[in-house]
């Protein structure tokens, strides 16, 4: 394991990862978000930028490291926007973030003229759940910016998938699967002179139920790509799965908390270096016992 690929240079601020997890913030613009679409609309209905700054405000105050900001809903099934709608949604929160504080701000999106203006604005990570394959160009923005790029696993475009409890049957080896995507799109990333990369597993993109806590299970086993881990678990509809009791339905993303703390916890354990999540306070308190026991 190479220390100097836990130390990422996020343009202007260098992010540590060889310690205690990291937390980020979810931070959704959205109005379909699987969990907390449309929270952010005031009582005319429509968007209120200062809601969605107060909000991570909160969270910061929490205990988040990073604040994660999407204009996009990416759950499946979810219909795409145009970059035009998502910059209109995401850059003024990311614009007046930073006016606030000095946070590490990721934008949540795969398209490159969302990446740019949110870099423009701020924002010093991008966050691609395509890996840099949904938009050829968006590599080259975080190239020339210095911008961090979260690179996630994904089997597909968030709009022609199935949820994760309706998909086919595991496949023979998903860890295997997992990894070698990864490494597909970390060479990319190299190809185009990005050191500074994170690489996401996609718990719940186009994956079935089993193989989702497989790579819970075998999540240390992807640092074998010499990069730090993010796990974003919070309110999956997998951890809805495991809740479900015989003739009752699967409990919805609001009754998702306690499991949604669990399977955090244990990815701290199991090599987790940032955990994406709703709920900071929470999931601070989950990660300094689970810290403590690591360091013990």
């Amino acid at each position: 394991m190479k220390s100097s690929n836990y130390h990422l240079q996020c343009r202007d601020r260098m992010l540590d990862l060889t310690g205690k997890p990291k937390i980020m913030g979810i931070l959704n613009i959205t109005p379909d978000s699987f969990f907390d679409g449309g929270v952010f609309e005031n009582k005319a209905g429509t968007y209120d930028c200062g809601l969605a700054v107060e909000r991570a405000m909160v969270m910061i105050a929490e205990g988040a490291d990073i604040i994660d900001i999407g204009g996009e809903s990416t759950r499946p099934g979810a219909q795409k926007v145009d970059s035009e709608e998502e910059i209109r949604r995401a850059v003024p929160v990311i614009r007046e973030l930073r006016k606030q504080s000095d946070v590490l701000i990721s934008i949540d999106t795969y398209k490159a003229a969302v990446a740019e203006q949110a870099i423009s604005a701020g924002a010093q990570i991008v966050n691609d759940i395509s890996g840099f394959s949904f938009d050829p160009d968006i590599a080259e923005v975080c190239r020339r910016h210095g911008a961090a790029a979260i690179l996630m696993h994904t089997t597909g475009r968030p709009d022609c998938m199935k949820w994760s409890h309706q998909t086919d049957a595991a496949r023979t080896n998903i860890v295997s699967l997992v990894k070698t995507g990864l490494l597909a799109s970390l060479t990319n990333a190299g190809q185009h002179g990005i050191e500074n990369v994170i690489l996401d597993p996609g718990f719940g993109f186009g994956k079935s139920v089993e193989e989702n806590y497989m790579l819970l299970k075998c999540l240390r086993d992807l640092h074998a790509l010499e990069r730090p881990l993010l796990a974003g678990l919070s309110r999956k509809s997998f951890l809805g799965a495991a809740l479900q009791f015989p003739g009752r339905p699967v409990p919805p993303p609001e009754d998702r908390l306690t499991a949604t703390i669990s399977a955090s916890t244990i990815a701290a354990i199991n090599g987790a270096n940032i955990i994406r999540t709703h709920d900071i306070k929470e999931t601070t308190q989950a990660l300094a016992v689970a810290t403590s026991v690591m360091n013990s």
